[in-house]
């Protein structure tokens, strides 16, 4: 049995959706992932918990300690030994909540409403990408179709760009897990050349921010907004300059259509 052939761990998978495997292993378990339609099921769902988690606990982690705690690890009579060890227990989780939940270096602050939202989206499009035969659910013959099951799982009318003038044609769409339970869809698009962008769209991006944020997931380029309640990534190995430009020409379409964007 070859390397190529081992069977990729529950712990293997684990590292890699955390991007804490090495570029030689991180290579051979994507191979893995995008030939494994349950491999890859549940990278995506491990990386929406994830996402989830970072959104739920950040804030918490640059919270002062309360005062009860505080107060508590004082020396008070004979009962300080027990109190102060529940100041110690409560400081100790706060440490491994911060080691085990790593903020990448280019992820939105701490409570922002845009927490997760290009990491999903570099997650969702590295897993389905690669795919030869079943890239999508639904295909770009059925557009009408793809639109309105898409349009009624999320509880919003959806609009496909059309990205002709960038020379990008679509290839369909599926339905993804969000972090917080509900629905997420995402489109992909092709040129001639072969290469593939995905636009990644979500509910409850509660924010008033329209302006387009950029992430780099290793080469990945990930331009990322959200308007009327709905979160946009749109994710391509492209320079940041040519995706910038195709983003634009994605929100102006959603707001001509009439669809937040």
């Amino acid at each position: 049995m070859t390397q190529q052939d081992t069977p990729i761990s529950n712990d293997e998978l684990q590292a890699w959706v955390d991007r804490q495997t090495d570029a030689e292993s991180s290579a051979r378990i994507a191979i893995s992932v995008a030939q494994d339609a349950l491999l890859a099921a549940r990278a995506s769902a491990w990386a929406s918990q994830r996402s989830a988690l970072h959104a739920a606990f950040d804030p918490v982690l640059g919270e002062p300690i309360p005062q009860h705690l505080l107060d508590a690890a004082r020396p008070l009579r004979r009962r300080w030994p027990l109190q102060l060890a529940a100041a110690l227990a409560c400081v100790a989780l706060g440490g491994v909540l911060g080691y085990a939940l790593p903020r990448p270096a280019n992820a939105p602050a701490a409570g922002d409403p845009l927490a997760g939202l290009p990491r999903a989206a570099a997650i969702a499009h590295a897993v389905y990408v690669p795919e030869v035969r079943h890239p999508v659910e639904v295909g770009a013959e059925q557009q009408a179709h793809l639109v309105a099951w898409l349009s009624k799982r999320l509880d919003r009318p959806l609009k496909v760009p059309e990205l002709g003038a960038s020379g990008f044609s679509l290839v369909g769409g599926r339905l993804l897990p969000g972090s917080d339970g509900g629905a997420v869809a995402q489109f992909m698009y092709q040129n001639d050349a072969g290469q593939r962008l995905t636009l990644y769209v979500r509910r409850n991006a509660a924010s008033s921010e329209t302006a387009f944020r950029f992430a780099a997931e290793q080469e990945l380029s990930v331009f990322y907004w959200v308007d009327g309640g709905m979160g946009y990534a749109l994710s391509a190995k492209l320079p940041r300059e040519s995706l910038m430009q195709i983003a634009e020409l994605v929100y102006r379409q959603l707001q001509q259509n009439g669809v937040p964007g």
